[in-house]
């Protein structure tokens, strides 16, 4: 029984050679990469760039970045939430500077627009004098803004207290980004297949390495490739990828924050800079802010709705008027009726954790698996984890390789 060979555009006729239910002794990729949003694909151009190695991406979907990597606000982020000694603070902090440089030199959509942390009263006040020493000691430039300065710029923005100015916070275009990825990987000879979905894998030999990866066919049935090494970036499916490998007793829980983005459609106001509320410890998330994509238009969100279906993207209604309520308070001449339910992501997590460094803080999980050679597990990827991509492409190379 053979895979069915895709069209060229959604797999290589490479990659659809090697599947099939019939094993060789010799395994069929060095790599695999399962999760093609948009840390797998940065994963995948590392390793694809290593001589005398064959790199595959396997995708459940028809094509790359179509779950968290494609539902999110696009923003660089500057690395001020995730304390210190995290791999989120560490990658965020190198994946912002990588990311900056390949935009600018591949010409890939991208803006410095900055982010503004804007505290209404003294609690939320000492929260942004908090970040700003953290910033400080990282060396990322923060800076307290001046009432007139304030008013020049935004006149539209309630603070209260005070603003905090991110200066190296950006947005850019997720999905330019991701072409650019997927490009560069094929130019270096790696494989994709996507309409591939995982069902189930192997290990080759314990204790040595190599796993066996199985997926479901057009014909109910299963084809298989062998492999030395296996990454699994599969996002919301991470933990089910890892509990077919891992012992039931090393097995993870997997947890879904949705996150409900809104619309804008009015003219005014319309700030040129992002706008985030001062942070909320222990919170799901950073608070419903404003964000900018890359023609200028308006966005909210997201807010925190943990559910258990993580294919649940039907925006809920019965949030629109708690968001507005928070949007006001930092903006308070939006006009409401303007503001309307626009579209869903979901956060993959391994616990009911909080954005910010605290004791419910969640950090990245990237990690060579004890008894299990070759196999790097990457679990609770959400955000820095666009700014971070191309920085943990670089970390899981050198997990297999140094």
């Amino acid at each position: 029984m053979s895979f069915k060979l895709l069209p060229v555009s959604c797999a290589t006729k490479a990659a659809a050679r090697y599947f099939s239910t019939s094993r060789s002794r010799q395994a069929d990729f060095t790599h695999a990469v399962i999760g093609a949003g948009v840390v797998g694909l940065a994963i995948a151009r590392q390793l694809a760039a290593h001589e005398c190695t064959s790199t595959i991406l396997i995708e459940r979907h028809g094509s790359v970045g179509t779950e968290t990597s494609s539902r999110n606000s696009e923003v660089i982020h500057a690395g001020l939430y995730y304390g210190h000694g995290s791999l989120k603070t560490k990658l965020c902090l190198k994946g912002k500077n990588m990311m900056y440089e390949l935009c600018s030199k591949q010409g890939i959509p991208h803006r410095n627009t900055k982010k503004w942390i804007i505290a209404q009263d003294d609690q939320q006040l000492s929260e942004l004098h908090r970040v700003h020493e953290f910033a400080t000691s990282i060396d990322v430039p923060t800076r307290f803004l001046a009432r007139e300065y304030i008013a020049q710029r935004e006149p539209d923005v309630r603070a209260e207290a005070g603003v905090l100015e991110s200066e190296s916070t950006g947005i850019i275009d997720s999905h330019s980004f991701m072409s650019y990825l997927e490009g560069d990987f094929l130019e270096k000879g790696g494989d994709c297949a996507f309409h591939t979905a995982v069902t189930r894998i192997e290990p080759i030999d314990s204790g040595k390495g190599g796993y066996t990866i199985y997926t479901g066919n057009a014909d109910g049935g299963e084809d298989s490739i062998e492999v030395e090494t296996l990454i699994n970036s599969a996002g919301l499916f991470a933990c089910a990828i890892s509990n077919m490998v891992l012992p039931k007793e090393r097995h993870r829980k997997a947890y879904y924050a949705k996150g409900s983005y809104y619309s804008y459609s009015a003219s005014h106001p319309k700030p040129k800079t992002l706008l985030y509320p001062a942070p909320v410890p222990g919170l799901g998330g950073l608070g419903t802010h404003l964000t900018l994509d890359m023609t200028g238009r308006v966005r909210f969100g997201p807010d925190v709705e943990w559910i258990d279906d993580p294919n649940d993207l039907k925006p809920n209604p019965s949030r629109l008027t708690e968001a507005i309520d928070m949007i006001q308070t930092y903006l308070p001449s939006v006009k409401r009726d303007a503001i309307d339910l626009d579209y869903c992501g979901i956060r993959p997590k391994i616990g009911k954790s909080g954005a910010t460094a605290g004791k419910n803080f969640q950090d990245f999980v990237i990690q060579q698996e004890d008894g299990f050679p070759g196999f790097i597990n990457l679990l609770a990827i959400e955000s820095p984890g666009l700014t971070s991509s191309l920085a943990i492409g670089e970390m899981v190379e050198d997990l297999l390789y140094r």
